[in-house]
This record gives C-alpha cells, sequence and structure tokens, in this order.
C-alpha cells in the first residue's frame, strides 16, 4: 500500500522560504495527480498547487502563483513545493495528496485525491 509522507515544514519569518518534500512509500504510485493542500487555523482545507504526473503540466492557485512552485522526481517518487517570497497568510498545515483524477483531469478538489499524507506544519511570522 502507498503511503505518503511530507517533510520540510518549519517556522520562517515572512520573506523566507521553504520546500517541502512528499515521498511515496511503498508499492510505486502511479497517480495521475499529485498536489499539495493546506488548511490555515480556523479555516476549511483549499487546494495549492497539482502537478499532472505522466506530463509535468503543473497549476498553482492565485494566492500563491509566482511565489510556489510545485515539481516532483520520479525517480525518487517524490513531490515539491518549492515556497519562496513566503507570507504570514501562508500559516498552516500543509498535506500532499495523490488521485488519478476525473474526466476532467487534475483538479484540487479533496474528493478526487484518494492518498493523504500526515501532513507538515508551516508557520511564517511577520
Amino acid at each position: 500500500q502507498v503511503q505518503l509522507v511530507e517533510s520540510g515544514g518549519g517556522s520562517v519569518q515572512a520573506g523566507g522560504s521553504l520546500r517541502l518534500s512528499c515521498a511515496a512509500s511503498g508499492h510505486t504510485s502511479s497517480s495521475k495527480c499529485m498536489a499539495w493542500f493546506r488548511r490555515a487555523p480556523g479555516k476549511e482545507r483549499e487546494g495549492v498547487a497539482l502537478i499532472v504526473t505522466g506530463r509535468g503540466f503543473t497549476y498553482t492557485v492565485d494566492s500563491v502563483r509566482g511565489r510556489f512552485t510545485i515539481s516532483q522526481d520520479n525517480d525518487k517518487n517524490t513531490a515539491y513545493l518549492q515556497m519562496n517570497s513566503l507570507r504570514p497568510e501562508d500559516t498552516g498545515m500543509y498535506y500532499c495528496a495523490a488521485g488519478d483524477g476525473s474526466f476532467m483531469g487534475c483538479r484540487l478538489r479533496d474528493a478526487e485525491y484518494k492518498l493523504w499524507g500526515q501532513g507538515t506544519q508551516v508557520t511564517v511570522s511577520s
């Protein structure tokens, strides 16, 4: 059974950077979609970025576009989220997820992801 394990979270000051990693362990995952979600304190979980694993197509939401970059290393079965110019509003628990998407392809919708990591905390102070 495939498991997703996130790492790389921590506490940084505004303007700083972090790189989150999501390693797939167990049987090699063949999920079409890999994504990062986050849950800020007192808010619902929201999608941040996704990558279509077979094509390398990426998408980031407006609030992080230009600052966050999602990527993958197929040889290592690992996805990454490079986060630059961090802001206090980026604070939250970050989760990676894997899924096969829908007939519409990969989207940032919780229900379309079957595998979830345990989360890694990101705290950005002003």
